[in-house]
């Protein structure tokens, strides 16, 4: 069964044609580069373009500003906590040291006592 609408390649070619000049029609009538019109599209681009670029500039530099205060953040806490190991450690040593002397005092005090009687045995004795 055949179509009533015979599409015979001669119909198929002048469709085909009227599409090219009508798609050719299409792009002569778009506005040129130099219009006014599409200088003021261009220029919005512009200046949608730089005003990103501004934004992504001070967002990196905030980003490098709060990177920095971290930074010296993280490096004094380091400091205090050197510092803080440092006095404990003096602390533990100072600590250290008394109880060092006080055991030689301890001991001194001892033979001291201890010397007493044995001189005290001898003045006894003598």
């Amino acid at each position: 069964m055949k179509l009533s609408n015979d599409n015979s390649f001669a119909e198929r070619r002048k469709s085909a044609e009227k599409s090219k000049h009508e798609l050719l029609a299409k792009f002569k009538s778009a506005p040129k580069p130099t219009d006014p019109e599409m200088q003021e599209r261009l220029a919005a681009r512009d200046a949608v373009a730089s005003a990103r670029t501004a934004r992504r500039a001070e967002r990196d530099a905030s980003k490098a500003e709060e990177s920095n205060r971290l930074l010296i953040e993280a490096e004094a806490l380091a400091v205090a906590a050197e510092a803080q190991e440092k006095a404990e450690a003096e602390a533990r040593q100072a600590e250290i040291d008394s109880r060092a002397s006080r055991v030689v005092a301890d001991e001194a005090a001892r033979k001291a006592e201890r010397d007493r009687r044995y001189a005290a045995r001898k003045a006894r004795r003598a």
